[in-house]
């Protein structure tokens, strides 16, 4: 049986979406964030050394790293599933194929990272902190947004409308492991950044993913995606 150790919150969702869509069965372990510092409890590094989630075991094995949890159930699992879950790793050699490849690496090797960046500046001035250094923190991360993380989420922002504007999911017209790494991403980036607000074709992605029944299980199951501001 596969446990996915689920912090709250957290990219774990896209585990657990995955999960609902293949139609595997699997059972889940809740963890909850330090109030305070919002980072992962303890217990989570009697799972795997790291202490983070998403970790999943499957009998005595231990996967961790959003990436390649997926990559191992769609390959151990999916040929068992149906429907769009028959299809979700793109025939090697074909422009599908690199595409999977490319949005499988920028969701977490390049998005998130800025994304990350953004939380923890807007984060830093409602930290405790003397008053007179309050006004300081606050002017300086408000610079480093601007000048900084926020053109770079633009950038990103940019790119990935229009590359939406000519597929319907990221590796084309079928669902794929590509869609489940950059759903927690695009949840972040509609939260977290302006532009991404008022860009249409990637919120008629989002709620093509939000509208699948698998994904709607997977929510009632994990709770909220991105933690409220």
């Amino acid at each position: 049986m596969i446990t996915v150790h689920h912090l709250e919150t957290s990219r774990s969702q896209r585990v657990l979406w995955l999960l609902e869509e293949l139609g595997v069965p699997y059972e889940i372990k809740h963890y909850k964030r330090d109030p305070r510092t919002r980072l992962a409890p303890p217990e989570l590094k009697k799972v795997h050394p790291l202490g983070k989630s998403p970790v999943i075991t499957d009998g005595d094995l231990v996967v961790a790293e959003s990436g390649a949890i997926i990559e191992y159930l769609v390959d151990r699992y999916g040929a068992q599933a149906h429907g769009d879950a028959a299809h979700l790793l793109a025939q090697p050699g074909t422009p599908e194929h690199m595409q999977v490849r490319f949005w499988m690496h920028f969701a977490e090797g390049s998005l998130m990272n800025w994304l990350v960046m953004k939380l923890v500046f807007m984060t830093i001035p409602t930290q405790p902190m003397p008053f007179f250094v309050r006004p300081i923190a606050r002017q300086l991360c408000a610079q480093v947004q601007q000048k900084l993380i926020d053109p770079n989420l633009a950038g990103s922002t940019a790119f990935m409308e229009a590359h939406l504007g000519q597929h319907t999911w990221f590796a084309g017209d079928q669902l794929t492991i590509a869609d489940f790494q950059m759903s927690f991403a695009v949840s972040a980036l509609m939260s977290r950044a302006d532009d991404a607000k008022r860009c249409p074709k990637l919120a008629a992605y989002a709620k093509r993913i939000e509208s699948r029944p698998a994904y709607q299980r997977a929510l009632a199951k994990g709770g909220p995606v991105i933690m409220a501001s």
